[in-house]
């Protein structure tokens, strides 16, 4: 499904780079190496799973439109695809979502429904909208197409190192529900066994790694909110899990603090902006060096898209 998916997305999506510098080798004791899938279109991933799942509807089916429910990324990614297609896209996003996400996804023409994500549930309101207006859902990452599209990035990068004559390390990224990670590690299992994906969450939203510890899908309880809002889900999906609990290394977790000192390391040292969640898994490769091995480790600095109080606040720490 992988390789069908890369079909589609040919000559749709960027080719992101690899990137490397001195000094954040210096910090994080080895030889590190970041894709730079910020550059993505829409500043994000989220974009190939987009394309990938919009792509493979009949036109009749693109003629009703979609729907999707996202703090953010995957919301731009739908609309930008939906636009492409002439689809109409309803997108659900919670009311604290960063303000640029909400405005960029309004701007590709899509029609933002705003909920209270400490007190409504979107999946209810994702599915009463859906059964009412006939559209077709794509969720953020329990969704197979969507995994596919996410794994066209395991596909390139796996390309891309062999030409460094990287072929074992550890590639560290970001977790949410676990479609990239997920659909990385199976595009990893046939192309390049020896590269394995860890995912990377923060503190108080760390579900993935526990749930990989006790084997069964483990729940976030503390309702404390963190900076890294791309990538605060409840618990591992229900199709994402099962292959990251055959596929994916142990996770890592970060905290808030961590982040904000990686989000101006990447623009310092990268000249790259990086949101909070997009930068997790560099920020495991600086501060949770003793949890991996190899002389070489892979980051993916997966999206862009940060408020600039955000910005501001890591360039002040």
């Amino acid at each position: 499904m992988i390789y069908e998916a890369q079909s589609r997305l040919q000559d749709n999506i960027r080719e992101t780079p690899l990137l490397s510098s001195p000094f954040i080798d210096q910090l994080a004791g080895r030889r590190v190496i970041i894709k730079a899938e910020c550059l993505q279109h829409t500043g994000s991933f989220k974009y190939r799973g987009a394309w990938s799942a919009i792509s493979s509807l009949s036109d009749e089916v693109r003629t009703r439109g979609v729907l999707a429910y996202s703090s953010g990324n995957h919301a731009q990614g739908i609309a930008a695809v939906a636009k492409r297609f002439n689809s109409p896209a309803i997108i659900i996003m919670p009311s604290d979502a960063p303000k640029l996400k909400i405005k960029n996804t309004k701007l590709m023409g899509a029609e933002v429904i705003l909920y209270d994500r400490s007190k409504q549930s979107r999946e209810d309101i994702g599915e009463k909208i859906s059964f009412e207006r006939g559209l077709t859902l794509i969720k953020p990452y329990d969704d197979s197409l969507v995994i596919a599209g996410q794994g066209t990035l395991g596909l390139e990068l796996a390309r891309q190192l062999k030409t460094l004559e990287v072929k074992k390390a550890d590639v560290l990224i970001c977790c949410g529900g676990g479609g990239l990670c997920a659909g990385v590690a199976l595009a990893f299992s046939d192309v390049a066994p020896d590269l394995r994906v860890r995912p990377c969450e923060p503190e108080s939203y760390d579900d993935t790694a526990r749930s990989l510890k006790s084997g069964k899908r483990e729940t976030n309880n503390n309702l404390s909110q963190s900076i890294c809002d791309a990538i605060l889900t409840p618990t591992p999906g229900e199709k994402t899990f099962p292959i990251l609990k055959e596929l994916v290394g142990p996770g890592l977790v970060v905290s808030d603090d961590e982040v904000l000192f990686t989000i101006a390391e990447i623009f310092y040292r990268l000249k790259l902006v990086s949101e909070p969640g997009g930068a997790v898994g560099l920020a495991a490769a600086l501060h949770r060096q003793d949890q991996i091995s190899g002389d070489a480790v892979v980051a993916v600095v997966t999206g862009g898209n940060i408020d600039f109080e955000i910005l501001k606040k890591a360039f002040e720490r």
